[in-house]
């Protein structure tokens, strides 16, 4: 059908090509002649010109009209002879073209009947086998649908998935309980892969695996359910829930040639249980040490102004006491002996004042002093600085993620994680110590405020652990906001939908609009949760802005 499209498209275009050719040729003619007899009639008008001015030769004035006059009407009729050739070409080359397309369409329809026919007559010939042959696309996907639901997709989706035990046994990976969790987990996994959770009768490999995955699935299904109750104060009865599934599940198990968990596994199970509710403790513990320390910190807080307050006023009175001394002094100068006595018992009376409130002064100058306590902080920002990028640095405040949100204001694309908040009783000492120890690390060779260290996080870990001061470490950054933003970026240059709804919703924000709290952002589809299906991770340096930092 196509090659009879082809031959008759072909065929069209040289016809026209050859009319529009001859109209060309007998336009161009047309012209010419009518350009050489314009030139013949220029030539004639001047000629007439010139021998006007011979009046008295009449013959040739005369013949001179004559020759114009038939000039002018040669130039008429080849006016008109062009005319007409042209408007009877353009008619031709009009009908030429009907008659082109008339053919076209005979050409299609007889085309399709000629597929038809050919199509009909194949079905005629191959029956159903023509039918499937044009499914055959959809079929090769069924298969291939089938192949992998039968054939499974390997024994990993049996493997307990990561869960909050595992963020569990990563915050607390410094602690017993936390080195225990990850090693129950584990095993756990190694259980399952090497088919040692279970055990089954069957003698063919096949029906064997078949069953075995079959419990382990089923008991596992369970035991995540009941291990993401998991609290300080459950693990009795969460652990007598493990033991009812194993009951249950051996006992559906039997159908299947005794398919069962093994004791080996179940005990497994339970490890995680006993050591993650040990880690919920010490989570809780931590908790309440932290509320400890700031409201130890509070106090320290209080104490330090109560001191300004106090050097500030003993500073007064100082400056009230010398005044009057000199006051006494100038007036025993002038006064009797009587008088001189009294001015010196004063004067002694203001000296042993001065001196008290020096020494008061002096003493609350050296207690302010003594207020070392802070936390000093790691964090790092992968979308503004890059991998392995940390700033180490300190604060005094209250809640030391107040200094660390002010890090990550505008002048920073992202927000920073923290990996380690270190409470110390004299932190400016614990910092120097770390800047001095990653000296050769340090980023700016220049400015050594500037607190950027290219360093692996596992060796500040170690580095602070030396010091005997246990912390609760995130190892891995977070880093939200900039994979979603790459995620996004992603998503945008290869769905040009997706683009167009992004940058509506990006014109529409206000500047004040955060990207996560829009509700326009979740109607468009492109929240983390919604559309550009963003990932959702486990995790938490900014310049100094000048030479002189903020250790407040």
């Amino acid at each position: 059908m196509n090659q009879i499209l082809a031959l008759s498209f072909a065929v069209i275009i040289v016809i026209l090509i050859a009319v529009l050719f001859r109209i060309s040729i007998k336009k161009t003619a047309a012209e010419k002649k009518a350009s050489e007899l314009g030139t013949t009639l220029s030539r004639l008008k001047i000629e007439n010109t010139r021998l006007s001015k011979w009046q008295v030769v009449d013959d040739a004035d005369g013949r001179a009209k004559e020759i114009l006059i038939t000039a002018q009407a040669e130039l008429e009729n080849a006016k008109t002879q062009a005319a007409s050739m042209i408007s009877e070409s353009a008619q031709r080359a009009k009908n030429l073209e009907v008659e082109a397309l008339r053919g076209l369409d005979s050409a299609i329809v007889q085309a399709k009947g000629i597929v038809a026919e050919a199509e009909k007559k194949a079905e005629e010939i191959a029956g159903s086998a023509y039918e499937a042959m044009k499914n055959v696309e959809q079929l090769g996907k069924t298969a291939k649908a089938m192949k992998n639901i039968i054939e499974g997709y390997g024994d990993e989706y049996l493997i307990p998935r990561r869960s909050l035990l595992d963020d569990l046994a990563e915050d607390f990976g410094f602690t017993e309980a936390g080195i225990n969790l990850k090693a129950a987990r584990e095993r756990t996994k190694s259980m399952v892969c090497n088919s040692t959770a279970a055990t089954c009768e069957y003698v063919e490999a096949k029906r064997k695996d078949t069953a075995m995955d079959f419990v382990v699935d089923a008991f596992n299904g369970k035991v995540d359910s009941i291990l993401s109750r998991i609290k300080n104060d459950n693990a009795g009865k969460l652990e007598q829930e493990i033991k009812d599934a194993f009951t249950l599940v051996n006992h559906n198990g039997k159908a299947f040639r005794e398919a069962a968990i093994s004791p080996e596994y179940l005990a497994s199970r339970i490890d995680e249980l006993k050591w993650a509710a040990v880690a919920q403790q010490l989570k809780l513990e931590e908790k309440e040490e932290q509320r400890r320390i700031k409201e130890q910190i509070k106090e320290e807080e209080k104490a330090r102004r109560d001191f300004e307050r106090a050097m500030k006023d003993a500073a007064k009175e100082e400056d009230i006491l010398r005044k009057a001394m000199e006051k006494a002094q100038a007036q025993i100068a002038q006064a009797s002996e009587e008088q001189k006595v009294k001015y010196e018992a004063q004067l002694t009376e203001l000296s042993e004042r001065l001196r008290a409130a020096e020494e008061k002064s002096q003493r609350a100058l050296s207690m302010a002093q003594q207020t070392k306590r802070g936390h000093v902080y790691i964090i790092s920002n992968i979308g503004s600085f890059g991998e392995h990028v940390y700033k180490i640095g300190l604060t005094r405040r209250l809640d030391p993620l107040d200094r660390i949100k002010e890090l990550g204001d505008s002048s920073v694309p992202f927000e920073f994680d923290v990996h380690a908040l270190i409470f110390s009783e004299d932190a400016p000492a614990l910092e120097n110590q770390l800047h001095k120890h990653f000296v050769m690390m340090q980023m700016n060779k220049v400015n050594y405020r500037k607190e950027f260290f290219k360093v692996d996080i596992g060796h500040i870990r170690e580095e602070v652990e030396k010091f005997g001061l246990v912390a609760k470490w995130t190892m891995a950054a977070l880093a939200e906001e900039y994979r979603q933003s790459m995620l996004i970026e992603k998503a945008i240059a290869e769905d040009p939908a997706k683009k167009d709804a992004w940058i509506n919703r990006q014109l529409l924000l206000e500047p004040a609009d955060s990207f996560a709290g829009s509700d326009i952002a979740d109607k468009e589809g492109l929240t983390p949760c919604n559309g550009l299906e963003l990932p959702v991770a486990d995790l938490t340096i900014t310049a100094s802005g000048s030479a002189t930092r903020d250790k407040s």
